[in-house]
C-alpha cells in the first residue's frame, strides 16, 4: 500500500487522478488529499486502484472492476429501512447476549481471506474466476470468516459479524456478486464444554411454534470427521448445540410461513469440521443459506484460544431475506428506486409488492474459442464483462449452445443474454447500444472470434 507522501509524489505523476494537477505546493497536495481525495468513489487507473482512503498498485491478478467497487460504500446492512438491515437486526435480537461486529473493512489481505483460515494453495476460491482481487496480496473478502481471527482476539466468546462480501458468480435472479453474510461463533471451554452447552440450551428452551419441516440425515463419516484433537463426546455437544441453535433460528424468522422446507446436507469447508449446510427449499429449487461446522482447533489456538472448543456459521441474508420478503429478484436489493425502498418498514417483515414487470429483451451473443486458450475461458469471466457494462440491467445470461466443428475442432458457444431493467422500459435502440459494447470487450478480453 502506497504511504500519503508517495501518494502524493504520484498524484504529480498523474497516476492517480485524471488530470495532473500543475503549480501546486506539497502543503496544498496534503490539503488537497485530505478534503476531497478521501470522500471521493472509489476509481481504477492504469497503475493504481483507489478505494477507502487508499492507493493499491495493479498487477497481473488484478480483477476487480468500477462497478464492484462501487458497491462498497453503500453498506446496504446498515440501511434501517432496507431488508437486509431489518434481518440482520432480527437476527442480532435473537441472539442477543452475543458482540456484533459490524464495520470490518471489505478490502482485507489473502492471508486473512485464505490461509490464516486453512485454506489450500490449490483451493478453488482462490482463482481468478471466483475471489475478485486487487493485487496479489490484497482482495476483496470472500466471506465474513476473513474477520473471524480479529474478532476472536478481542476475547469475545459468542458473537455476529455482519459485512458484504464479494465473489464473481453467474448471472441469474438468485446470485450477485456482491451479497450480506451474517458471521456467528460461540466457543466453550473445552474442559467445561458438555456442561456449558447444557445450561445454555436449558435456559433457552424455545417457545416458538410454526410450520417448518426440518429433514436431517447426516452422519459423522470419514468425509466429515470429527476432529482427532476433540473428544467425541463433545464434539456431540458442539454439534448438537450448532444445530439447535440455527434450527431455532429459522423458527423464529419463518414463524409465519407455511410448510416452510429446510434440510440438513453434509458438507466441506477448510476451517471446520465436520461442516454442514442448511438450504430452504423456495420457488421449485433448494437454496444454500448457511454453511457451519466444529471450528478448526488451529484457528482457535492462533487466535490465542487453545483451551476452547467451538462451532461457527455463515448466513447468506439475502437467500433468507427473498423468502421473508417475497423479493424475486437478487437485484431489487440494489435498487435505489423509491418504490422499493419505502416498502419497508424498521423492524418488520412486509411482503414485496411488484410495482411492475417491465418487458425483456433478449440478445445471443456467440463466438468461437481460440483452440490454444480453450482451458482458460470460465462463464465467470464471460459474466463479469457483461455485468461491468451493462451493470443491473441483466436479469439473467445462459448458455444456450456448445458446439464443436468436426473439421477444425473448434469449439463454439453463444450465450443468451435477457435484459430487463427493474424500474424502467428499455428501447431496443439502448439495449443494442449496450450490446455492441459486450461484443467488442469479449472479443478483445476473451481473445474469441465473435460469430
Amino acid at each position: 500500500m502506497y504511504s500519503k507522501t508517495s501518494l502524493i509524489f504520484g498524484l504529480v505523476r498523474g497516476l492517480v487522478f485524471r488530470r495532473p494537477i500543475k503549480n501546486v505546493s506539497l502543503n496544498n497536495y496534503k490539503r488537497y488529499y485530505t478534503t476531497y481525495v478521501k470522500k471521493t468513489e472509489p476509481y481504477i487507473t492504469d497503475e493504481l486502484i483507489y478505494v477507502e482512503g487508499n492507493a493499491y498498485p495493479r498487477d497481473k491478478l488484478t480483477n476487480v472492476t468500477p462497478s464492484i467497487l462501487s458497491k462498497i460504500t453503500r453498506q446496504l446492512y446498515l440501511q434501517q429501512y432496507h431488508p437486509i438491515s431489518i434481518l440482520r437486526n432480527r437476527i442480532e435480537s435473537h441472539f442477543n447476549k452475543f458482540h456484533y461486529f459490524n464495520s470490518f473493512n471489505p478490502i482485507v489481505t489473502t492471508i486473512q481471506n485464505f490461509d490464516e483460515l486453512g485454506f489450500p494453495a490449490n483451493h478453488p476460491g482462490r482463482s481468478t474466476t471466483d475471489s475478485y482481487y486487487i493485487n496479489k496480496s490484497i482482495m476483496l473478502r470472500t466471506h465474513t470468516s476473513a474477520h473471524q481471527r480479529q474478532a476472536l482476539q478481542t476475547g469475545a466468546e459468542k458473537f455476529l459479524i455482519s459485512a458484504d462480501v464479494y465473489r464473481r458468480d453467474e448471472i441469474d435472479t438468485c446470485h450477485y456478486p456482491v451479497f450480506h453474510q451474517m458471521e456467528g461463533v460461540q466457543i466453550f471451554s473445552i474442559n467445561k464444554a458438555i456442561e456449558e452447552i447444557a445450561y445454555d440450551m436449558q435456559i433457552s428452551t424455545s417457545q416458538q411454534h410454526c410450520h417448518i419441516n426440518t429433514d436431517d440425515n447426516t452422519v459423522i463419516s470419514i468425509t466429515n470427521p470429527i476432529q482427532s484433537c476433540h473428544p467425541i463426546e463433545i464434539a456431540n455437544a458442539i454439534t448438537s448445540h450448532l444445530k439447535y441453535s440455527l434450527n431455532e433460528l429459522v423458527k423464529m424468522l419463518f414463524i409465519d410461513e407455511k410448510n416452510l422446507q429446510v434440510r440438513w446436507v453434509d458438507a466441506y469447508f477448510p476451517f471446520t469440521s465436520p461442516s454442514w449446510e442448511m438450504e430452504i427449499f423456495y420457488q421449485g429449487k433448494w437454496l444454500e443459506v448457511c454453511g457451519c461446522g466444529v471450528i478448526t482447533q488451529d484457528i482457535l489456538n492462533n487466535a490465542g484460544q487453545s483451551d476452547k472448543i467451538g462451532w461457527a456459521f455463515g448466513l447468506g441474508l439475502e437467500r433468507i431475506a427473498m423468502v421473508l420478503f417475497n423479493i424475486p429478484d437478487i437485484r431489487l436489493f440494489w435498487s435505489k428506486d423509491p418504490r422499493f425502498i419505502n416498502q419497508f418498514t424498521s423492524n418488520e417483515i412486509i411482503k414485496f409488492k411488484p410495482f411492475s414487470k417491465y418487458p425483456s429483451c433478449i440478445k445471443d451473443l456467440s463466438f468461437w474459442m481460440n483452440n490454444d486458450k480453450e482451458h482458460e475461458f470460465h462463464i465467470t469471466n464471460f459474466c463479469e464483462i457483461v455485468r461491468d457494462i451493462a451493470e443491473d440491467l441483466v436479469e439473467d445470461v445462459k448458455l444456450v449452445d456448445d458446439f464443436m466443428h468436426p473439421k477444425t475442432k473448434k469449439r463454439s458457444l453463444c450465450f443468451r443474454i435477457n435484459y430487463r431493467s427493474m424500474d424502467r422500459t428499455c428501447t431496443n435502440e439502448e439495449i443494442n447500444g449496450i450490446q455492441d459494447k459486450i461484443r467488442k470487450s469479449v472479443a478483445e478480453k476473451l481473445d474469441v472470434t465473435l460469430r
